[in-house]
């Protein structure tokens, strides 16, 4: 007698990027790329200069319209929404180029945004001060951002988003312009974020040696298109991907 087995239902994938293409004029920025962020996990998204990463990000968070293909967030298509929802969805991000006001406070550049989520100036502060603190520069709430060192400009920007209380974090090349002792705190920070919070954190960056440490999947792009996505292990032994981007040590 043979007894018939349940049949289990695929996990839906916590960000399901599928067939995305953006083209500005010409030039095709990205091509059919399709990719899956798990819920939980620090992803990587690598590739050569202008292969599409930043791109891809700007279409996330709906800075541009692509020409075709879904952005699939909680069950939820993100090109569906209008870009001012895409911070109501738990999505936060910071920038290639730190993007802060240079004239204002620590304290008031993470309070940026946090008003519309709290009619309470004290509930909002108290966020603030939070997200400075986890990040261990809440000493500095009252000093102007501009004349800062670029580590900690870069930290106050990680602050604001994590003010924000996101689901899914975009970090676009976190390590960029840090020294090596800050890289290895700027490790220890995305894993203990994942950690504490439960985000799920996707990262472009060209810091070889961070992406393959914290990393439990990393997609890689060229020219546009993908080139491989799999564990850190599987992409360093990809031959495509060490003739396109990795580099051989000889």
């Amino acid at each position: 007698m043979t007894v018939a087995s349940e049949s289990v239902e695929p996990a839906i994938p916590f960000l399901a990027v599928r067939d995305l293409t953006v083209r500005f004029g010409g030039v095709t920025a990205l091509s059919d790329v399709s990719f899956d962020v798990a819920q939980g996990e620090v992803a990587g998204l690598i590739g050569p200069n202008g292969a599409g990463k930043t791109t891809c990000f700007n279409c996330i968070t709906r800075l541009y319209e692509p020409a075709n293909g879904s952005i699939v967030f909680e069950g939820h298509d993100l090109l569906r929404l209008p870009a001012h929802a895409i911070t109501g969805k738990a999505i936060a991000r910071t920038f290639q180029n730190v993007a802060l006001f240079d004239r204002m406070s620590v304290l008031d550049n993470v309070l940026v945004g946090l008003h519309a989520r709290h009619p309470s100036e004290a509930e909002a502060r108290r966020e603030a001060m939070e997200s400075l603190a986890y990040l261990h520069i809440e000493h500095l709430a009252s000093s102007p951002v501009a004349g800062l060192p670029f580590a900690v400009r870069k930290a106050v920007e990680l602050a604001r988003a994590l003010a924000a209380k996101p689901k899914l974090l975009l970090l676009d090349e976190p390590a960029s312009g840090l020294s090596h002792e800050e890289i290895e705190g700027l490790s220890q920070q995305i894993a203990g974020i994942c950690r504490d919070f439960g985000m799920t954190i996707l990262m472009v960056e060209h810091h070889m040696g961070l992406v393959m440490r914290i990393c439990k999947h990393i997609v890689v792009l060229d020219s546009g298109r993908k080139l491989a996505d799999g564990l850190p292990e599987a992409i360093q032994r990809n031959p495509a991907v060490i003739e396109a981007y990795l580099g051989t040590t000889d």
